[in-house]
C-alpha cells in the first residue's frame, strides 16, 4: 500500500487500484479504503492512494466487465479485512504527521498578502484592483521593495521572548526539544494556538483539535481494554430532552455504559446521569448528553455497533478536550506536543481536519526575501 496518509481532495480522481498488476475500479476495495481511513479524512473528501493487491489467479474473476475494469474476488470478506487492516497499519506507522499542504497554503497566503501590501495598499485595506490580474501571476516575496522585508522581520524578533498571551514559564527551550518532531512550545496565541519551534521549522497547533484527537484515541484504547473508567456524580444530573431522544438513549444505554456514561430515563422527557467518563474530568454534562441524544436519535439503527461506539466516543472527546480560549502553561503545552508525537493519527482531529501546520524555515526566509 502506497499513500500520502493525510492528503485528500474533493473528488476521487487520484485513487489508483491494481489487482495482479491490472488497473481496476472495484467497489469492494474502495469501500475497504474508506473504512480504513474512517475519521482521518473530512466528510466529502477522498484520500489519495495507490493500492496494489496480488492474489492467486484462481481466487479472482477478471471477466465480470467487458473492459476488464472490474473484478470479483472469491473470498471478498477476507480481501476486505486484509485491505482495511493493511491500510490502518500503514496509517498508524505515519504517526502524528499531518498534510504538508497545510503549511504551503499558509506560506502562499502570506506571500500574496505581503505582495499586495508591497504594491502600496495601507495595512488592513484591500486593493480596489489587482496589479497581477492581467497577467495571472501570483505575487511573491520578490515584489517586496528594498528594506520592506527587514521592516516586516523586525516585529518577529520579539518572538525570542514569550508573548503576552503565552503565560508564565516559557524560558529558552531545552536544546533536545528542538530535535523533537513537534519541537518546543514558544508561545500561545489568542489562547487557542500553540506556536512551537524545531531546528528547521515553525509549528502552529490548534490546541482544541489536537487534544480532541488525543482524548478520542484514549477512549478507543480503553474500549479495547474492557471499557472506560467512570466517575460518579454526587448528585445525579437531570437533563431534559425530547421523548424520542430519551427513548434513543435508553436503547443505547449499554453502549454508553461501555464508554463510561451511566444514565437512565427520568420520566418521559428527561434522563438522570449518574456517572461520566473519568478521563473527561469536569465536563458540561448537559451539553454532552444533549449532543449525544441528538446524534443517537438521528442515527438510530442505521450504523453498525462499532461505528456507533466510535461516533459516540468522538462526541465525548470533543466535550472532554482542552477548549479554545483556555490559557496553557509551558509544561502543559509541551506535554500536549509530546503526547501528539506518541499518538497515531494526532495530525488530524476527529473530523479529519489538520491539528497543526508546519512552516519550514526556508519557506519563511523566502517569504521575507532572505532567500531566492
Amino acid at each position: 500500500f502506497a499513500a500520502l496518509p493525510t492528503l485528500h481532495r474533493n473528488d476521487a480522481a487520484q485513487q489508483f487500484l491494481f489487482v495482479n498488476g491490472r488497473p481496476v475500479r472495484d467497489k469492494l476495495l474502495l469501500g475497504a479504503i474508506r473504512a480504513a481511513y474512517g475519521d482521518l479524512v473530512p466528510k466529502g473528501r477522498h484520500p489519495l492512494f495507490a493500492l496494489f493487491v496480488d492474489v492467486p489467479g484462481n481466487s479472482v474473476d477478471v471477466n465480470v466487465h467487458p473492459a476488464k475494469s472490474e473484478v470479483r474476488f472469491r473470498e471478498g470478506g477476507e480481501i476486505r479485512s486484509l485491505v482495511i487492516n493493511g491500510v490502518r497499519r500503514a496509517l498508524e506507522a505515519a504517526g502524528h504527521r499531518a498534510s504538508v499542504f497545510g503549511g504551503q497554503q499558509t506560506i502562499d497566503t502570506l506571500a500574496r498578502s505581503a505582495a499586495a501590501n508591497a504594491w502600496g495598499a495601507p495595512w488592513g485595506q484591500t486593493h480596489g484592483s489587482d496589479p497581477t490580474a492581467s497577467t495571472g501571476a501570483v505575487p511573491r516575496a520578490s515584489f517586496l521593495p528594498p528594506g520592506f522585508a527587514e521592516a516586516l522581520q523586525a516585529p518577529l524578533d520579539g518572538l525570542n521572548m514569550p508573548s503576552a498571551d503565552a503565560g508564565a514559564g516559557l524560558a529558552a527551550p531545552e536544546p533536545e526539544l528542538l530535535d523533537r518532531p513537534l519541537g518546543a512550545a514558544r508561545a500561545q496565541l489568542h489562547e487557542t494556538y500553540i506556536v512551537a519551534q524545531t531546528r528547521g521549522s515553525v509549528i502552529i497547533v490548534d490546541q482544541h483539535a489536537a487534544h480532541e484527537r488525543l482524548v478520542y484515541e484514549r477512549m478507543k484504547a480503553a474500549l479495547i481494554n474492557g471499557g472506560v473508567k467512570r466517575q460518579g456524580l454526587l448528585i445525579p444530573e437531570i437533563v431534559t430532552l425530547e421523548p424520542h431522544e430519551v427513548s434513543a438513549l435508553e436503547d443505547a444505554a449499554p453502549e454508553l455504559a461501555e464508554l463510561g456514561l451511566a444514565l437512565e430515563a427520568f420520566g418521559a422527557d428527561a434522563v438522570a446521569v449518574r456517572e461520566t467518563p473519568a478521563m473527561l474530568g469536569q465536563t458540561d454534562v448537559q451539553g454532552l448528553v444533549k449532543d449525544l441524544a441528538r446524534d443517537i436519535a438521528a442515527d438510530r439503527g442505521k450504523s453498525a455497533l462499532k461505528s456507533r461506539l466510535e461516533a459516540v466516543a468522538s462526541r465525548m472527546a470533543c466535550h472532554g478536550s482542552v477548549r479554545a480560549g483556555r490559557r496553557l502553561s509551558a509544561p502543559e503545552m509541551n506535554a500536549l506536543l509530546r503526547e501528539m508525537e506518541a499518538t497515531p493519527f494526532s495530525g488530524q482531529c476527529n473530523h479529519g481536519r489538520p491539528t497543526y501546520v508546519e512552516l519550514k524555515l526556508g519557506d519563511i526566509e523566502r517569504l521575507f526575501g532572505r532567500k531566492g
